[in-house]
């Protein structure tokens, strides 16, 4: 792709990358040669974005010929948007009050540069409002009441920029121009842009990082343009139509924000907020699988009331659940009847429900894969070395924290054990779910149904290979025709 920086002064600018020219505005708006050029990308360095000025139309007319531009004039209108500049302000709330904590003025400026400010301490503040407007140089002028505030968000020429900045403003150039990647949407036209949802701190992640490639790469071959945000992202979910959610979902945290806001807007989901709040709760869980009949261990939802008979009737050892808890945090295991009372009391504290369920051990779990109410995958998880449960968080060995996983064609899967999984699948409404089935004296019961289920590369995909991310992208797509 042929890359064009458009200045008013080109002789102002020295960069030191290969395959980048630097050109005038006027040159780019009146020269025939880049009227009729393909496949180029212009990085819109003017003095002035305001309206009908020669910067506004760089990036106006670059669109019009097919080329990509930085800053799109939708960015450039952003700025302008008082709306979206206080919601932009209350999303990032939280890394403006601990990025400026320390100002003892009542305001303070802040001058971005390639989405870099000279000093390193505003560097995630600065990379997160030139993500969202994407303009080379931006000034921010917050100012505190009770806490810090966004006064107002504009673009600046590069004549306002102090003379003391001019030599880390040419060295963030260089970094950023060496880049492959400017945060812009592709030119190619796609069928729909997927938003993929990930949280890099995610302590369990859904889907490790070889599988979020995959999904990228599976998704371009399907004409789709995918691309992986962030929690802090929440702003720019609107210009996506359609939300994978590849992070630990949980009533209380970003991703059912994410998915009630794109229900919301009408963009097409995986998973819906209706699944995470059924599949994030232990106790509806419980309540559902009884009333449908689907067998599981004795289960007894528990509370002051009744902690007190929960032994006679599952026995001991016994599991014990928070509603919440997924990937097995929250989970824990009383061998005596002072474990049982000592776990209960300290769980009854956080919820006024909780599960109990029979100690069921196996070596290891069945998990099937459902996507809109069809089977695309079956594992068996086998259980963490040492352990009962398929993870071991305390694990001193990172390697002993999950045990070994098996990937088998569906019709190697009893047809007991498909049938229930299904079954179970069907009382969570359509989305991607992972059932987990034990089978023990040859009885298979129901320990679990996920939302939001593992797909890592390398296990879940071990025998169908690009199939899986096939079928997923694909309800996707459905939801949107």
């Amino acid at each position: 792709m042929n890359k064009y920086i458009v200045v008013n002064q080109p002789e102002k600018w020295n960069f030191s990358i290969e395959n980048i020219t630097v050109i005038s505005s006027q040159d780019y708006l009146t020269n025939p040669q880049f009227s009729l050029l393909k496949n180029a990308r212009i990085f819109n360095l003017c003095k002035d974005y305001s309206y009908q000025s020669k910067g506004y139309y760089v990036s106006l007319l670059a669109e019009a010929r097919g080329h990509l531009a930085i800053p799109t004039v939708k960015n450039i209108v952003d700025l302008k948007a008082l709306k979206l500049v206080r919601i932009i302000s209350d999303e990032f709330d939280d890394v403006i009050q601990q990025s400026l904590k320390n100002i003892k003025s009542q305001d303070f400026t802040l001058s971005i540069y390639f989405g870099q400010n000279v000093a390193q301490k505003y560097k995630e503040l600065s990379t997160l409002f030139y993500k969202h407007f994407q303009v080379p140089f931006l000034r921010v002028k917050f100012n505190h009441t009770t806490k810090w505030h966004v006064q107002s968000i504009r673009a600046i020429a590069e004549s306002e920029i102090p003379e003391e900045h001019m030599s880390s403003v040419h060295a963030f150039a260089n970094q950023y121009f060496a880049k492959k990647r400017y945060d812009t949407p592709k030119l190619i036209k796609s069928d729909f842009d997927l938003a993929i949802l990930v949280n890099p701190n995610d302590p369990a992640p859904p889907s490790n990082a070889k599988a979020l490639k995959k999904f990228i790469d599976v998704a371009e071959k399907m004409n789709i343009y995918a691309e992986i945000i962030e929690p802090k992202d929440l702003s720019r979910l609107s210009s996506f139509d359609a939300l994978l959610i590849r992070q630990s979902t949980e009533v209380n945290n970003e991703a059912y924000a994410f998915a009630r806001k794109a229900q919301q807007d009408g963009i097409a989901i995986v998973d819906y907020p209706d699944a995470i709040l059924k599949c994030c709760n232990k106790v509806y869980m419980a309540e559902a699988l009884n009333n449908a009949n689907i067998a599981t261990p004795k289960t007894i939802i528990v509370h002051k009331d009744n902690k007190n008979d929960v032994i006679a009737q599952v026995g001991l050892p016994c599991v014990l659940k928070a509603p919440d808890s997924t990937f097995s945090f929250g989970v824990k295991k009383a061998k005596t009847e002072d474990e049982y009372h000592v776990l209960v009391n300290s769980m009854l504290k956080e919820s006024d429900l909780i599960i109990a369920q029979e100690f069921c051990p196996s070596d290891y779990d069945w998990r099937i894969g459902i996507i809109d109410d069809k089977p695309f995958f079956a594992c068996k998880y086998y259980m963490a070395k040492g352990h009962w449960q398929i993870y071991n968080w305390d694990a001193k060995k990172k390697d002993d924290q999950d045990g070994n996983a098996d990937c088998l064609p569906i019709e190697d899967v009893p047809k007991i054990v498909l049938d229930m999984a299904l079954k179970s699948a069907k009382l969570m409404g359509k989305g991607l779910y992972g059932i987990d089935i034990k089978v023990v004296n040859e009885k298979p019961m129901v320990i679990e149904i996920n939302d939001n289920p593992n797909i890592d590369f390398g296990v879940e995909d071990r025998y169908y290979g690009d199939t899986i991310y096939v079928k997923i992208l694909t309800a996707l797509k459905n939801r949107l025709d």
